[in-house]
């Protein structure tokens, strides 16, 4: 991936991360976090929305939801996450012009070979997931960076939940 998508990808999952509060960032269902602002957690609001193409990766990330969350040394996907992995698997199916990679993450609890090897996990069980719902395989890849890209710092459970994660980024085929 180019490294000026890499940013933005990132940026947009640092946002997204921003709004969430509580110790499991990914049970608010009702906050839809904003790719355009500088992450203060705003949502989109309708007409923001509207300012996206349907086939952009930030309607994705906005609407979608690129980020899923999971409990402590685990890499199974949570009921909550079921949901928003069947969106992005309707959506992926929708626009089949995109590759995707699945970024495991992991907190800075344990050594960096374990978080390596769980962020390992908890991609390719995303990635399993979403082809079982019909994403094609030859789309996906995974890479794991385990807990050496943290979107919160701190010592502490409200960082840590946030940073237990898999990110599906986007990235569009050329000539697609």
């Amino acid at each position: 991936m180019k490294p000026n998508k890499i940013m933005v990808m990132l940026c947009i999952t640092v946002m997204a991360l921003a709004g969430c509060s509580g110790t499991n960032p990914g049970n608010d269902r009702n906050a839809t976090p904003s790719p355009n602002h500088g992450g203060g957690g705003e949502l989109i609001s309708q007409s923001e929305l509207r300012d996206y193409a349907p086939d952009s990766p930030e309607y994705f990330a906005g609407l979608i939801g690129d980020t899923i969350y999971f409990e402590v040394d685990q890499s199974n996907i949570s009921d909550v996450s079921v949901e928003v992995l069947r969106k992005q698997a309707e959506w992926l199916n929708q626009y089949p012009e995109f590759s995707i990679v699945v970024e495991g993450h992991a907190d800075e609890q344990g050594t960096r070979e374990y978080n390596l090897a769980l962020g390992a996990r908890r991609a390719a069980a995303v990635k399993v997931f979403l082809v079982g719902l019909g994403v094609a395989d030859s789309r996906l890849s995974t890479v794991s960076y385990g807990k050496e890209r943290p979107v919160a710092v701190c010592s502490s459970e409200s960082c840590w939940s946030k940073n237990r994660r898999s990110v599906t980024a986007l990235e569009r085929e050329s000539g697609g």
